[in-house]
């Protein structure tokens, strides 16, 4: 079905699709100028700027986690903002409050809106989960409409907006694990592993000496939102939509497609939404790989690092010391692409 976006001019069209691979590509080039390695982590950020989604960020202390998020805002050119999450962290200290200021001259006294961090486009929400839930939810409604409510006044979020938060998957004592309605509103949980011996002797030689690495600025918040539309555009098949839904719903116990792996250690699969982020985490993917549609790979690289926060094991996969990710590996090959 042709939409008036589709019906555009093939001339601007290659235009727009010219100026996302050049600035994609550029974005590459000066984050690996701060960022050693972590290629696969890179991509499925820059994924999640392109699609407008937020991405939870998993890795042990001193992976790079808040360097990557901060590098990424400064490339992007945007405006970046921190909140450290603790134990006392209130609601007010996320989203701002409403204070009393005086006129000094006629002396009366009116409430005035202080903005918290919030208000940003990107906000790094670090070590997320030591925060209690109270404190959490306040980053919710943000999450998902993009707009915060602070004593019954509605304001709207700078645009673009991105959450990119991080966890330590270790240290577990004194933390709240994330809500499953919290999770879900993530597109990626990226996990960050350690660096080989050769990279690490290269952030040696980067960190250690006078020389101090920074990343430029390459696009705009403008241009970054016409980006989006541009990745919404691609376009994708039939039997690849199908086949991203058929993965999804295979995570599902009482869906008859579920494989024996998910009925044994399986409580509860991937939501709708998972399925809408695969298709278009997909179409992000396939443009930055240059080309015009979305293929089965696309689907198969980014379905485990969508799914592995969407599902929830039973006691018999703790018990065996399973992962979800190991459980989505078992799908991936039970459940080969189709041929072409």
């Amino acid at each position: 079905m042709s939409t008036p976006e589709t019906q555009q001019d093939p001339e601007v069209l290659r235009a727009r699709i010219a100026r996302f691979r050049e600035v994609d590509a550029e974005i590459v080039r000066q984050v690996s100028r701060v960022i050693v390695g972590q290629e696969e982590v890179v991509e499925q950020v820059r994924i999640g700027l392109f699609v407008g989604g937020h991405c939870l960020i998993t890795g042990l202390p001193g992976t790079a986690k808040t360097l990557l998020v901060r590098t990424m805002a400064d490339v992007l050119g945007l405006l970046f903002k921190r909140i450290q999450f603790t134990p006392d962290l209130m609601p007010t200290d996320i989203t701002g409050t409403d204070i009393i200021e005086e006129d000094p001259v006629t002396r009366q006294r009116t409430w005035t809106f202080v903005q918290g961090p919030i208000f940003a486009n990107v906000l790094l929400a670090d070590e997320i989960n030591r925060t209690p839930p109270k404190t959490q939810s306040a980053l919710l409604e943000a999450m998902q409409e993009r707009a915060c409510t602070v004593r019954g006044h509605h304001y709207t979020l700078p645009a673009p907006f991105f959450v990119l938060a991080t966890q330590n998957p270790i240290e577990l004592e004194g933390t709240y694990p994330l809500p499953e309605a919290q999770l879900d509103r993530f597109l990626f949980n990226i996990m960050l592993d350690y660096l080989t011996a050769e990279q690490e002797l290269k952030v040696i030689d980067l960190t250690t000496t006078t020389h101090v690495s920074k990343a430029d600025p390459v696009t705009t918040a403008a241009e970054l939102l016409d980006f989006q539309q541009l990745v919404r555009m691609t376009p994708i098949g039939d039997t690849v939509a199908k086949y991203a839904i058929e993965l999804v719903r295979s995570t599902r116990v009482k869906d008859p497609s579920a494989p024996d792996v998910v009925k044994k250690y399986v409580n509860y699969g991937g939501s709708v939404r998972a399925a809408q982020f695969l298709v278009l985490a997909s179409k992000a993917r396939a443009l930055m790989q240059g080309r015009y549609h979305v293929s089965f790979e696309d689907i198969r690289q980014l379905y485990i690092p969508i799914l592995r926060h969407r599902i929830l094991l039973n006691f018999h996969a703790e018990s065996e010391r399973l992962s979800a990710d190991d459980i989505l590996k078992q799908i991936l090959q039970l459940k080969p692409a189709p041929r072409d």
